[in-house]
């Protein structure tokens, strides 16, 4: 393990860096405990939120190869494209940065950087949104032909991101605010004649106005029969009288995020829509009744599961009822694939933990109704980060 005066001591803070030196030294150590607690030598990371969560690197550049090693004791190591270079030094604690070129192949260099720091055994994050099955085939051959024994380090770190500090959470909270005003903006803008397209420059520059910084996904925006199919975004269509219109966004600070879903709509709604809506309100509620320290994960998604069932809509439902939140970059706002509330989850719920849970029923092709809260887990209760209320709008 490391000692943060050490190995932070001298590195004066990046312009953009969103770690001060305790905060990235706590990490540091954090990641070289776990680490001591396997065979491995070092960690290999190269997922986007995880390279950020560990020396705060970030950029839209991340479809390029880059990788973070982290030894067990000792001092990491960045690889990331030549170009990202600068960008790397501005927003990173880390201090040994190399770079490769366009025509360069980095799974050699990861080779090279490996024998450097005397690595024989290492741990490798198989689960990285941007790493290719190929790649991560060339990066193996090429250990394996320098004797490097390799194994999976996937959920390493990320068992470390789910639960959140205060100064995550505070960021978190930001995030929702930026995410109330788009949705408040989006609200109010809904009406007959008025474009999807409207609608989304209204929830996007309100939360942007209010502080938002790019999110991992972009908002959700659809009207009439198209409001009935999952994630469908604007296209150009104008709101009519009749029309079911749905909104979900998230907002993002420091690359923190809550998200925020709503239901409009355009006139009187039939009496099955209002019955559905009411649904999902209650299962909601049973949730968040139950989402509470010390209780399987699963139990939150089991008590809306019931609410739905006994009200005759669960064919509407067919997804869990909600997942973690926090770090996340482009093509996701959510830590779901760490962390997901439901009915075979068994890790118990922690202070700190963060869900988004969206209560959404469908007719598919018809309508959506869904209301959804991004809550921080307490000590006793969770904390709704949002203060709208949650019945259909009628606009």
């Amino acid at each position: 393990m490391s000692d943060p005066a050490s190995v932070f001591g001298d590195i004066e803070q990046g312009r953009d860096s969103v770690l001060s030196s305790d905060r990235a030294g706590a990490r540091l150590n954090a990641i070289q405990v776990a680490l001591a607690q396997t065979e491995a030598d070092a960690l290999l990371l190269n997922g986007p939120e995880n390279l950020f969560w560990a020396c705060g690197r970030q950029t839209a550049g991340y479809f390029a190869y880059q990788a973070l090693i982290i030894p067990r004791t000792g001092y990491p190591v960045l690889l990331v494209r030549e170009l990202e270079g600068p960008g790397a030094r501005a927003s990173t604690w880390i201090k040994d940065i190399r770079t490769f070129g366009d025509l360069d192949n980095p799974a050699a260099i990861v080779r090279d950087l490996v024998i450097e720091k005397g690595i024989t055994d290492l741990a490798v994050e198989q689960a990285a949104w941007f790493v290719s099955a190929e790649m991560s085939a060339i990066i193996a051959g090429q250990l394996r032909t320098s004797d490097v024994t390799i194994r999976d380090g996937t959920g390493l770190v990320e068992a470390l991101r789910v639960v959140k500090s205060n100064w995550e959470l505070t960021a978190i909270r930001k995030a929702a605010s930026y995410a109330e005003a788009g949705m408040q903006a989006a609200l109010d803008v809904c009406a007959a004649g008025v474009s999807e397209n409207d609608v989304a420059a209204a929830m996007l520059s309100a939360a942007v106005a209010a502080g938002s910084e790019s999110m991992g996904m972009e908002p959700l925006v659809s009207s009439g029969p198209r409001a009935g199919v999952p994630h469908a975004t604007w296209r150009r269509r104008h709101l009519q009288s009749g029309d079911p219109v749905f909104l979900e966004l998230a907002g993002s600070h420091d690359r923190y995020h809550a998200a925020l879903m709503r239901s409009v709509w355009i006139g009187a709604p039939p009496t099955e829509v209002r019955r559905m809506m009411d649904c999902t309100k209650r299962a909601l509620d049973a949730a968040l009744g139950v989402l509470s320290p010390g209780r399987p994960c699963a139990d939150a998604h089991l008590a809306a599961v019931r609410v739905i069932s006994d009200a005759g809509y669960l064919p509407a439902l067919r997804k869990r009822i909600g997942y973690s939140m926090g770090i996340a970059f482009a093509p996701d706002w959510g830590e779901g694939a760490i962390l997901s509330l439901n009915a075979s989850e068994s890790r118990l719920v922690e202070p700190g933990m963060v869900f988004h849970l969206p209560v959404t029923l469908r007719a598919f092709g018809q309508w959506t109704v869904g209301v959804s809260e991004t809550v921080i887990v307490g000590t006793n209760t969770p904390e709704p980060l949002s203060s709208l209320g949650r019945d259909l709008s009628i606009r």
